[in-house]
């Protein structure tokens, strides 16, 4: 039911002509290419779960692949797109560069990743079906990695047509392991695999309640790049080193972040053994409250995290479903408790996008805390995946098949699981 619920978020929160995804529920609010990218591999889940017809499927899919395609690409300041990457948010109506904002190398990561999905699920020898793979491919081969390094080792976040490229850089474990083997996969512009290194090399293995785990603090830098690629067994040399792999260390962070809540250092109100989940999240502020003699600290959107913070009472049921092919243990439990005990299923696409018990919210909310109003569209896509993986692992699945994503493993030197 929850995720039936999410995925109507695909469905509805569109513009069906060019197959751009709202960002965000909010009134005004543009389309972000990453929650683009996360409804095309939805709707192959959509498909299979019988909440939209085929037909339905390939023609949004090719609505979006092709508005990317014809899409205006070059340095102008309201581009779509430029050497291959696309601006992180974008008019819902005309497709152009929203707000100024950054030309994104990982939100065009997570959009590439849809296309191949779709690519890699929509096979049929048919002329629509056909299309859908000729311009996934094409999409894919545009981006100019070696562009993206900026005459460095490791990638540039992003570039802006007025000031150029952005001073940071993908170092330390992140999302970013998607953006890597992307980019090592590229039959084109190919990152060359002392990126790779580099990157590595910027890692932290810590030591925390018990257990040992390459260390980022949002929950959500421990799934996104999960999404799509099955880690199981998976090594790489970092890994190979450590006797561990990515999927272990994903499961380790979760239960990290169970064991946070349960000592709850900070001392707010709610957390416990199935009610934690905190990650980059909208929240209650920016606000200050002296609430039952403490002066608290509310944040508005910020990257929460686990165990240094920030962290001010805000927890995400999203990140909690995305941990479930990781912990199913620890997290069907905590998905009953926002459901039953919470009270959190509410709105006609599952759950909102966050939650602070220590917040009293607005006077007469139903809750008597603060509840987001708001959906986002990068929070949806994982929980219809995720659940989709745990339950039938058909994104993985698809994403085997897709030579990319195959030899960008190789070429960072994986080797194991179904590699093998």
């Amino acid at each position: 039911m929850l995720q039936r619920e999410t995925f109507d978020y695909f469905v509805h929160e569109a513009n069906h002509a060019n197959g751009l995804v709202l960002d965000k529920t909010e009134e005004n609010w543009p389309a972000s290419i990453a929650a683009t990218g996360l409804a095309l591999a939805c709707y192959p889940v959509g498909v299979e779960s019988g909440f939209m017809s085929r037909s339905a499927a390939v023609e949004r899919t090719l609505a979006t692949l092709r508005f990317f395609w014809n899409s205006p690409q070059g340095p102008e300041p309201d581009a779509t797109g430029y050497r291959g990457f696309y601006y992180h948010f974008l008019d819902m109506q005309t497709g152009r560069r929203a707000w100024l904002c950054e030309l994104s190398t990982v939100d065009s990561a997570f959009l590439f990743a849809g296309a191949l999905a779709a690519a890699a699920y929509f096979v049929a020898d048919v002329a629509d079906e056909r299309e859908i793979r000729v311009l996934a491919d094409a999409l894919y081969r545009s981006a100019d990695w070696q562009w993206a390094q900026n005459q460095g080792e490791t990638v540039t976040h992003g570039w802006k047509p007025e000031s150029g490229f952005l001073e940071y850089r993908w170092e330390g474990y992140d999302e970013a392991l998607l953006l890597y083997i992307l980019g090592l996969g590229s039959p084109t512009y190919p990152l060359p695999e002392s990126s790779y290194t580099a990157w590595t090399s910027s890692y932290r293995w810590e030591s925390c309640y018990g257990y040992e785990f390459l260390y980022a603090g949002p929950l959500f830098t421990h799934q996104l790049s999960h999404v799509w690629i099955d880690f199981r067994s998976l090594q790489d040399q970092f890994m190979r080193n450590k006797a561990s792999d990515y999927f272990e260390n994903s499961r380790r962070a979760t239960h990290v972040q169970r064991r946070y809540a349960i000592e709850n250092p900070r001392g707010f109100d709610g957390y416990g053994e199935h009610c934690w989940g905190i990650t980059a999240s909208e929240g209650p502020g920016p606000a200050s409250l002296k609430l039952n003699g403490i002066q608290r600290e509310f944040e508005d959107y910020v990257g929460r995290g686990v165990p240094y913070g920030p962290d001010d009472g805000t927890l995400a049921p999203w990140a909690v479903v995305a941990s479930l092919p990781f912990a199913p243990e620890i997290v069907l439990p905590a998905i009953d408790f926002c459901i039953h005990q919470a009270k959190l299923k509410v709105g006609k696409y599952g759950f909102n996008a966050a939650f602070n018990p220590t917040h009293p919210g607005e006077p007469g909310n139903p809750y008597g805390w603060w509840v987001s109003p708001f959906h986002f569209g990068l929070n949806q896509g994982p929980i219809v995946l995720m659940i989709e993986n745990h339950r039938s692992g058909l994104l993985w699945q698809l994403m085997r098949s897709s030579p990319p994503i195959r030899s960008g493993l190789q070429r960072a030197g994986f080797e194991g699981g179904w590699l093998g």
